[in-house]
Order: C-alpha cells, then structure tokens, then sequence
C-alpha cells in the first residue's frame, strides 16, 4: 500500500511523497521517539541505573 496524491500526476509511485502529512508524520514520530528516550534517561537517573 502506498501513499500518493491523487491529483500529483507528475511524481512517481514511491511511498513517501513531499507533502504535509509526510512531513508532519515524520516531524511527529521524531518527537515521539526523543520524548521516549527522555523518558527512559529520566527514569534510569531516577532508579539509580545510570
């Protein structure tokens, strides 16, 4: 399953396209991913793992 603009019919069939949800999605797993790993720091520092 791919993701594509409907009325973009000069670009390609590639699954990642340059448009906002794309940016948006990876913009929003990228500060998921940070938060987490801020998280589990926190929580080592806090445990008196690290």
């Amino acid at each position: 399953m791919q993701i594509r603009d409907k009325e973009d019919n000069k670009s390609e069939d590639y699954i990642l396209q340059k448009n906002k949800k794309t940016k948006f999605g990876a913009t929003f797993i990228a500060i998921v991913i940070v938060i987490i790993i801020a998280a589990v720091a926190m929580t080592g520092v806090y445990f008196d793992y690290w």
